[in-house]
């Protein structure tokens, strides 16, 4: 089943060249097949087999299969059909797994959202993608996302249903659309014939979110083919296998744990994958025992706060712990050398984008190479280039901006004509934004970033989002979002304001500011700076590399103060 032209699915759509995706076919890059006949491979070969492992609830491949096939039917018979998207925001439990699949079996597209994101964020992406549903918890800590879906609800047009996952039983007052139970979809029998609905390799199997580095996320469309080609190319290189059990502790709608390999691997290659919803480390740990996991996923921070913990605790007993993929951000030197020492995992560095290029360590690298690169792409077929501020190629050894082009990373944003003339060049190369050194062994190491983004703990946030909310209090004259350096998260957001006459302005101001608009919390600056000017640059652009050093600078000096201090 190929979505028609004419469908809104594929509309504002950048295609590879006709010459290229002939090529990736012909070399066995893309096989069209859907991403879910994958996981049919194995639920034909071996049905009982364990598959998906959440607390009490275990699921055989079977299992996770007929679940998949209510779900799916639970959705055409709300009118959600091939082609249509729907917002998805779920934490990490088995019912996600069985609603990809679903999507992925009749061809209707999940957008994927995060945990964290509120009304703010939603109604952006439900907007932008047009979505005809959402689905969403009960609540998230103390937000009723019951509440939050209806106000999206209410500001798009196209959305005709909430469907909720947990408590489903009080009533919600005045609602702008139906809610269904995602538990009530669990119970439905399946009625659709899978050849029907089954999409074809260039159908779109998802949109996935980028960092936002200018605003809020842009829409990473992935086709069933680019994507499952993917998922195979980092299951080779991490060596996924029958024998492979994968901890999902990250949210697992990001690229890093739901595709490379991720949960997904571990389905493709007959795995099992265990969920765990927070990645606390006396719970994670323990998870690894008691459930024989081999691989699990990290940002640097949650490696820090493993590694610290078993150095406190010694909560690892067990000798099944192979391989801690580690990705997200850069993780320092120094930290990369304890993991095997502390842990006894052998890391894997892991450097890529939800909009294509996956980097990896290998597994049977020396440790130098493990321990200060960021690996080298996954595929044979990725391309790419380092060059400096001209576009030219810049020499290994040499800091340069990272291009890249391939068979798994797209041409460009779906419905973001003016953004991609920006960030894809006319000859197909995505411009990441990263800063890397290629060495001569082939592995990159990453330097930094040229685009004005803060990395917390592995979720990108936008320093113009931040200062648009800054803009809107009175007094405000000029306002800098940039990047300070925080030892667990690498790093959090400081705010750098100029103010007019006669006006006061706090952090708590901003943060009420953006609590109002619904946006999600860990985009929250941490600190602000007020200055009686923003230093500029030659042109009389705000210089934020000075406003970068200068909170360094003055974190240093605290720091150093209360060591006096003490």
């Amino acid at each position: 089943m190929t979505t028609p032209t004419s469908s809104p699915a594929t509309e504002d759509v950048v295609h590879w060249p006709a010459d290229l995706a002939a090529r990736y076919r012909t070399e066995g890059y893309w096989q069209g097949r859907s991403l879910g006949s994958y996981v049919a491979d194995h639920v034909a070969a071996h049905p009982d087999r364990e598959a998906l492992v959440d607390g009490d609830t275990r699921l055989s491949y079977r299992q996770l299969w007929d679940r998949s096939a209510a779900l799916a039917q639970y959705l055409l018979d709300l009118s959600i059909t091939p082609g249509n998207r729907i917002l998805v925001q779920l934490p990490n439990c088995w019912e996600f797994v069985a609603l990809t699949l679903a999507c992925f079996r009749i061809g209707v597209i999940p957008v994927m959202a995060l945990p964290a994101h509120r009304r703010h964020e939603l109604t952006h992406l439900a907007a932008l993608s047009e979505s005809v549903a959402l689905v969403v918890p009960d609540c998230d800590r103390d937000t009723d996302l019951r509440e939050v879906a209806q106000q999206v609800a209410a500001d798009v047009p196209t959305i005709r249903s909430v469907i909720v996952h947990g408590d489903f039983t009080s009533a919600l007052g005045e609602a702008a659309v139906p809610e269904h139970s995602l538990a009530s979809g669990l119970a439905t029998t399946a009625r659709f014939a899978s050849s029907e609905y089954e999409p074809s390799g260039s159908d779109i199997a998802c949109f996935l979110l980028s960092g936002g580095t200018t605003g809020l996320p842009k829409l990473i469309l992935r086709t069933h083919d680019d994507y499952a080609y993917n998922i195979r190319a980092c299951c080779e290189v991490s060596r996924f296998d029958a024998d492979t059990v994968y901890l999902g502790t990250l949210p697992s709608s990001h690229n890093f744990p739901l595709a490379c390999p991720g949960i997904l691997g571990a389905l493709f290659v007959g795995g099992r994958t265990v969920m765990l919803s927070s990645p606390a480390p006396e719970r994670a740990l323990r998870t690894i025992d008691a459930e024989a996991v081999t691989v699990a996923a990290a940002v640097p921070a949650v490696a820090q706060a493993w590694i610290e913990h078993q150095r406190e605790h010694g909560t690892l007993r067990g000798n099944s712990f192979a391989v801690l993929q580690v990705g997200g951000s850069r993780m320092p030197d120094e930290l990369a050398a304890r993991v095997e020492p502390v842990l006894g995992a052998r890391l894997q560095q892991v450097f890529g984008m939800a909009e294509g290029l996956i980097n990896m360590t290998r597994l049977d690298d020396d440790s130098e190479v493990v321990v200060n690169t960021q690996g080298r792409p996954v595929s044979e077929a990725d391309e790419i280039a380092i060059v400096d501020e001209a576009g030219q190629p810049v020499p290994d050894g040499t800091p340069g901006a990272l291009l890249t082009r391939g068979p798994y990373t797209p041409r460009g944003y779906f419905r973001a004509p003016d953004h991609n003339v920006r960030a894809f060049t006319v000859d197909g190369w995505y411009a990441s934004g990263d800063i890397v050194i290629r060495r001569p062994d082939g592995n990159l190491v990453v330097a930094g970033r040229d685009k004005d983004m803060i990395n917390r703990g592995g979720e990108k946030i936008s320093a113009e989002e931040v200062e648009n909310f800054a803009y809107q209090l009175d007094g405000v004259d000029m306002a800098a979002a940039v990047a300070m350096p925080d030892p667990r998260l690498g790093e959090r957001v400081c705010l750098y304001l100029t103010l007019t006459p006669g006006h006061r302005v706090e952090l708590d101001d901003v943060v009420a500011a953006m609590d109002a608009a619904g946006v999600a919390r860990y985009k929250r600056p941490e600190r602000v700076e007020i200055v009686d000017a923003m230093p500029t640059t030659k042109v009389g652009k705000i210089d934020k590399k000075d406003l970068r050093e200068r909170i360094r600078d003055r974190l240093a000096h605290e720091s150093a103060s209360r060591g006096e201090q003490s």
